[in-house]
């Protein structure tokens, strides 16, 4: 990991990299609208526990049928825990308690001030650099993440402690990714997420049982059924391995930023799949978070070409 890092550092980015981004951002993007229809007729607990379940599993299956072990050095086994504490655990419990305080919509706006939080986690635990490219990106992601919420921010005052614990989710979830990229593993990346989804949905489980009711999920919707399907498929096992992988190839700041245009491609997909109302407002949003990547990706490879 170490080398694929220094690799990029030297070259500008890997073409890989800017590929993963651009599906996770699609895939990630229209999970919203699917997540929405599922989360309409299951309990927040019981989805995020069979999800978590399903992508540990599917990915596990993935690390056999491509030839990896399974097995943990015991060496990893304490910076797996504290990975999956904070980027698995901390933000599936922080953001299942905050869905349940404000709207989903906005929750997953103030989700995604993640960048900010793993910015800062990255100069203290990587020591990376905070260039004037990363604070620019940074200020436009932000930017464009107020204008997305608009007359909402209000939510802030009518439920501070909804948005607390959002905002503590983004922050978990971004010290999770810088720590991932911290430490050094031998383990390949879809057998680490793996065992991390294994260990967050102990916990996600035990508070669904506590929680929530069983579920009757015999009587779910077709619809419903299908989006729970992509969500299995996409976002929980694809999306959770090609981010890691992201956070391999760039740096731990460049790939949380990366991430700024899923709320966006989420607000877009709602409208065509939903009917949500989209307007200047969202344009305005998607052009200052198309700036917030510029500066972030585009920007530093036009400055190693030049080199």
């Amino acid at each position: 990991m170490a080398e694929q890092a220094s690799a990029a550092t030297q070259s500008g980015y890997p073409k890989l990299g800017f590929v993963l981004l651009a599906m996770l951002t699609f895939f990630w993007g229209i999970n919203w609208p699917f997540m929405k229809i599922v989360l309409g007729e299951l309990p927040v607990w019981w989805f995020r526990m069979s999800c978590l379940w399903v992508g540990s599993a599917g990915l596990m299956v993935a690390a056999t049928l491509s030839g990896n072990s399974l097995k943990v050095k015991l060496s990893e086994i304490g910076p797996l825990l504290l990975c999956a504490l904070f980027g698995m655990v901390g933000w599936h419990l922080f953001s299942a308690y905050g869905l349940s305080q404000i709207p989903a919509g906005r929750a997953v706006i103030i989700a995604f001030t993640m960048p900010v939080w793993a910015a800062l986690w990255a100069i203290w635990l990587l020591g990376e650099s905070m260039t004037r490219e990363k604070l620019f990106g940074l200020g436009f992601g932000l930017a464009g993440l107020a204008v997305l919420m608009g007359g909402d921010i209000m939510v802030w005052r009518a439920a501070p402690i909804g948005v607390l614990l959002m905002l503590c989710a983004a922050a978990s979830w971004a010290l999770g990714t810088v720590l991932f990229k911290k430490f050094t593993w031998s383990m390949p990346v879809v057998t680490n997420i793996a065992w991390q989804l294994s260990i967050a949905a102990v916990p996600v489980t035990i508070g669904a049982v506590l929680l929530e009711p069983f579920p009757d999920v015999a009587n779910l919707s077709s619809k419903a059924v299908w989006s729970l399907l992509y969500v299995y498929m996409f976002p929980m096992i694809f999306c959770q391995w090609a981010f890691f992988k992201v956070v391999g190839l760039f740096p731990a700041t460049v790939a949380a930023v990366g991430t700024l245009a899923i709320p966006v491609v989420g607000v877009y997909s709602s409208a065509l799949v939903l009917g949500e109302p989209v307007g200047v407002q969202e344009f305005a949003a998607m052009v200052m978070i198309c700036l917030a990547l510029a500066f972030v990706l585009v920007l530093p490879n036009l400055k190693s070409q030049k080199l």
